[in-house]
């Protein structure tokens, strides 16, 4: 069941007041309003924004450690679109395209996951699965999550075309460990049950669930010495007929919805089918309790079936004897 692969590496204006501001948000909202601006507003108005976008990009680094990375790499690709507005053509389709592309980055990275539970909306499935097809880039990388605020961190590895053996034939899917701040006092190796969903966005709700458990042998589950630990997880996650076929309810609108979960509680095996098919919108300790409710009635009608049973053998000896 294991493969592994190597990874590439609103604000009060009223002064009277006192309001609690969510740093991340007011950064994010920044970006978006100068992300926002129309090709044409970028040529006018090119050396204002990339002053605004290097003061967010900058407090991004000093006060949300946890999203400079992808923030350095924003900063990277606008200083493109920068030398593109310079030169002697500038291509509007293009330069929007870009930053189309740079602001659903920002937004992913805006609510960052820390229960162990994480849902990956990925969008212009067609387009990525074009360019895994032709090798242009063959894996897409999740946004990072958590087990808790100071938990493993991770991430998910999605080959939509297939990786190696499952190429052509099955959409291939991993789990990545992640070096984090907190890797010193946490556990390891890793040794928590990973399980992927993928969302039937139909009423049938006939979602394709798979899961394994690590190999606490292996580099991949060890403590992270580099960014990224060697990916691991199911090659042959889901059939690419499957996501082939005509009205695909699990690709409608272009986009797909997937789900990791890291069991950190033991959760029995004949529940984790049960346990990430749960409504996403209710809080984890209601999903939990719902879990453990459930957990409760399968045993008590284990029970009863079991009773019944050994009255039933019981009345039959003694009618045999």
């Amino acid at each position: 069941m294991e493969n592994e692969k190597k990874s590439s590496t609103h604000m009060n204006s009223d002064p009277t007041s006192v309001v609690a501001v969510d740093l991340n948000t007011v950064l994010f909202h920044e970006l978006c309003e100068i992300l926002d601006m129309s090709p044409n507003d970028l040529n006018i108005l090119n050396s204002d924004r990339q002053e605004r976008l290097n003061n967010a990009l900058f407090q991004c680094q000093m006060k949300c450690p946890t999203l400079t990375l992808k923030f350095l790499q924003a900063k990277a690709s606008m200083q493109e679109i920068d030398d593109s507005l310079n030169g002697p053509t500038i291509n509007n389709d293009s330069t929007q395209e870009n930053l189309t592309e740079l602001k659903e980055t920002i937004e992913n990275y805006q609510y960052v996951s820390n229960d162990g539970t994480f849902i990956w909306k990925v969008t212009n499935v067609q387009e990525k699965m074009i360019d895994a097809q032709s090798e242009r880039q063959t894996s897409i990388y999740s946004p990072p999550f958590y087990s808790s605020p100071s938990g493993y961190k991770m991430c998910l590895r999605l080959y939509l075309y297939g990786d190696e053996n499952a190429r052509r034939t099955h959409m291939s899917l991993f789990f990545v460990l992640m070096r984090s701040d907190y890797d010193p006092i946490l556990k390891f190796p890793f040794n928590y049950k990973v399980t992927f969903c993928l969302y039937d966005q139909t009423p049938a709700q006939r979602h394709i669930i798979d899961s394994f458990q690590p190999d606490i042998r292996s580099s991949s589950f060890q403590r992270p010495q580099s960014d990224m630990n060697i990916a691991s997880g199911i090659p042959k996650f889901c059939p690419l007929k499957t996501n082939q076929q005509e009205r695909n309810p699990y690709i409608p609108d272009d986009v797909m919805f997937i789900r990791l979960m890291v069991d950190l509680g033991n959760i029995h095996k004949t529940l984790l089918a049960h346990a990430v098919s749960m409504n996403p919108a209710l809080p984890i300790h209601i999903q939990q309790m719902m879990i453990n409710q459930e957990a409760q009635r399968r045993s008590q009608e284990w029970h009863k079936k079991s009773t019944k049973k050994k009255g039933i053998k019981l009345i039959w000896t003694e009618i045999s004897s």
